[in-house]
């Protein structure tokens, strides 16, 4: 299968990403245990609301809704560091209780620990929510530390290149990290990868701007595409073979991709998050997921989760498109003379325009659709985003 070209983050940062999905996959297949008695495998519908009204990490009702908090050792991130479950908190912030992750460093592998919380491995097609606070500067400490902020969907990786695997992220990189300087927010989706030698089946699309403060996030699997929403904004819209097939859990973890950019002393910082939803084979747009979760905090509702009661099995995932023709296209023209090629690794400001066939299956080195090479005009900043397969690209027509 051929592999898509993997932007510099992942290049860089190949045992960071490799240790993130092992112990993600770990972790999972703990909480999946708790059900492994069940007389039939979970039903993916229902919705599951959490608003994290817990008093601390050991609160029982923790482990009873199918959440866990990671103390395992491994990665992702820094060797050596630890996953205390003291690093997982749930403050009140501005009157409202919040999941609070936590992530210290001194600069060594034994004065780094980081956290992670997640739940059973039970969700599949629908919409994805949560309000997350991300920050650019530490609690405490030095700045500059390549940090990852993150809310994400996984399944276990069972062998290298299993076709089973999949990936659904948002990583937030305040101080950049994997080859890059700045702030950037990656919206990544996987079909799988190898860890020996290293190939990384993936797709993604990012925004190189500082996400500091709170924000809401969205993403939908439906239809054959995974579509991403920052503050009620579409910035990604994946599809192809990168589409998941199986359940997945729900994750958030913060972590340290390296120590190489700590310049002394302990370094503090952190993650928070105002709640997590998950309606099952329902796609909901981001206002009404404000308005689900509005209604559930208005009816006292704290807590709900019916995804999985019904038994039977998850439902089959729906084909992705194969093709995506315009109707009556618009012709690109003399223009296709003066446009460059599309690149992959190419940073495009809107308004910029190219020629490229696009994809049969939404994997740029894969075999080409057969619609010949048209002429793409970008609507806002890009890189790495296929025209033809993304929001970010205007079809101007054939060349």
């Amino acid at each position: 299968m051929p592999t898509t070209r993997t932007p510099r983050r992942r290049i860089a940062g190949v045992a960071a990403a490799v240790f993130a999905v092992a112990a993600a996959g770990t972790v999972t297949a703990t909480a999946v245990d708790r059900t492994a008695d069940a007389a039939e495998p979970a039903a993916c519908d229902g919705v599951l609301f959490d608003d994290f009204a817990y008093d601390n990490a050991a609160d029982p009702d923790i482990d009873v809704r199918g959440w866990t908090v990671r103390t395992n050792a491994g990665g992702p991130g820094v060797p050596g560091a630890s996953w205390p479950a003291s690093n997982v908190s749930f403050p009140t912030v501005d009157g409202a209780d919040t999941l609070q992750l936590r992530a210290a460093t001194d600069g060594t592998g034994g004065g780094t620990s980081q956290s992670e919380f997640l739940h059973e491995q039970k969700f599949f097609e629908g919409t994805y929510a949560a309000r997350v606070n991300f920050t650019d500067t530490p609690d405490s400490g030095a700045d500059g530390d390549h940090l990852v902020e993150t809310f994400f969907t996984i399944t276990p990786l069972d062998a290298p290149l299993d076709p089973d695997y999949g990936e659904i992220d948002f990583e937030y990189l305040p101080n950049g990290g994997w080859g890059e300087t700045g702030p950037i927010f990656y919206q990544t989706t996987w079909e799988t990868y190898q860890a020996e030698p290293w190939i990384a089946d993936n797709t993604h699309t990012s925004q190189r701007q500082s996400f500091d403060g709170w924000h809401d996030l969205v993403f939908t699997v439906s239809g054959g595409h995974v579509k991403y929403y920052v503050d009620g904004q579409l910035v990604a819209d994946h599809s192809g073979k990168y589409y998941p097939e199986t359940p997945m859990s729900i994750n958030f973890n913060l972590w340290f991709i390296d120590t190489a950019a700590h310049t002394g002393g302990t370094s503090v910082y952190t993650q928070q998050v105002d709640y997590v939803m998950h309606s099952a084979g329902e796609v909901l747009s981001p206002a009404d997921v404000n308005a689900r979760v509005a209604g559930y905090r208005a009816d006292g509702v704290d807590h709900t989760d019916t995804v999985g009661t019904g038994g039977g099995e998850c439902p089959t995932p729906t084909d992705p498109p194969t093709t995506d023709d315009p109707t009556d296209p618009p012709t690109g023209g003399a223009d296709c003379a003066t446009a460059a090629d599309w690149s992959f690794a190419t940073a495009y400001n809107g308004g910029a325009t190219v020629v490229h066939e696009r994809s049969a299956a939404g994997d740029p080195s894969g075999p080409k659709s057969g619609d010949g090479e048209h002429l793409w005009r970008a609507a806002w900043w890009t890189q790495g985003s296929e025209p033809g397969w993304t929001q970010q690209w205007t079809d101007l027509g054939p060349c």
